[in-house]
């Protein structure tokens, strides 16, 4: 690890806010993935303990088919921070992609991508997101909602986050690979006869990664809250899967006689928002020398 990368995260750490984030998310990690194995089966359910109060059997109470709350609420939290991961690390491989060959290459290759980034930009995202996941699968030959895994809805849920998320980590790697190019060691590369591509991945990229992981980890909170609006218009993760979009949905006929079931969905969506935001946060200070002083 490189002098420059270890100062940006040692800066980081001494960030209170950032590190509480890291925490709440570390804390939320360990819940999801631990924690169903000690709780009732999430999509149990049983329609004669429907809407029970929290007891020692069921600790967040029963939603209105009788399953578990506190156990749907960590399978959920796993679906939903399985989403917003997969999805900002395939937003900013794409993004990456883009930027890098704009920034290197020029001309027309920059101006056709820039305009493909600029037209992806103008496009209405939410309206165009419904759409994309309105598509029936099974007419595209991939499995349909009814007989999806756990990994196809969220597969399926990244890729359409993905593709029109990339843009701003695009437009900030094309900048820095614009001034990374005329710099001392990129000429003596060209010069020596190094190809482009290797020049882009042993010289440029590296250089990029820092602030591309900050714009990524920036991203997370938003591809969140994306996924719980599909989610909760049900066009996102299907159920018996378990997402807190989903669970708000189920939740809205029972809000005035059970409204702690859109409380605890609510609550992990805001805690998992406000946690990727401070640590995002965090980063892109600790990467600003006159902001991290």
């Amino acid at each position: 690890m490189t002098p420059h990368r270890v100062s940006l995260f040692a800066r980081a750490g001494r960030d209170p806010a950032a590190l509480i984030g890291l925490g709440v998310l570390a804390a939320m990690a360990i819940a999801a993935t631990a924690g169903p194995a000690m709780l009732p089966e999430p999509d149990a359910i049983d329609l004669y303990a429907r809407l029970e109060p929290p007891t020692l059997g069921h600790l967040l109470g029963t939603d209105e088919l009788g399953r578990d709350v506190l156990a749907r609420l960590l399978a959920g939290g796993r679906i939903s921070l399985m989403v917003a991961g997969a999805t900002a690390l395939l937003a900013a491989t794409i993004g990456t992609a883009v930027g890098l060959t704009a920034g290197y290459f020029g001309g027309r290759a920059d101006a056709v991508l820039m305009r493909v980034t600029d037209g992806v930009m103008a496009l209405p995202l939410l309206p165009l997101l419904v759409v994309l996941a309105a598509v029936d699968p099974a007419k595209l030959g991939l499995p349909g909602d009814s007989d999806a895994s756990e990994a196809v809805a969220v597969g399926r849920i990244v890729v359409i986050i993905a593709l029109v998320g990339w843009t701003t980590v695009a437009r900030l790697v094309r900048g820095a690979t614009l001034s990374l190019r005329a710099r001392d060691h990129v000429r003596a590369a060209i010069a020596m006869g190094a190809g482009p591509w290797r020049i882009m991945v042993r010289h440029i990229l590296p250089e990029v990664a820092s602030p591309m992981v900050v714009a990524a980890t920036l991203s997370v909170g938003n591809i969140i809250l994306l996924e719980s609006a599909l989610s909760f218009l049900g066009l996102g993760v299907q159920p018996p899967l378990a997402s807190w979009g989903n669970m708000l949905t189920g939740a809205m006929d029972e809000v005035w006689t059970a409204p702690l079931l859109a409380l605890w969905p609510g609550l992990g969506i805001f805690l998992a928002v406000l946690a990727f935001n401070l640590l995002g946060e965090g980063l892109q200070t600790a990467l600003d020398p006159r902001r991290a002083g």
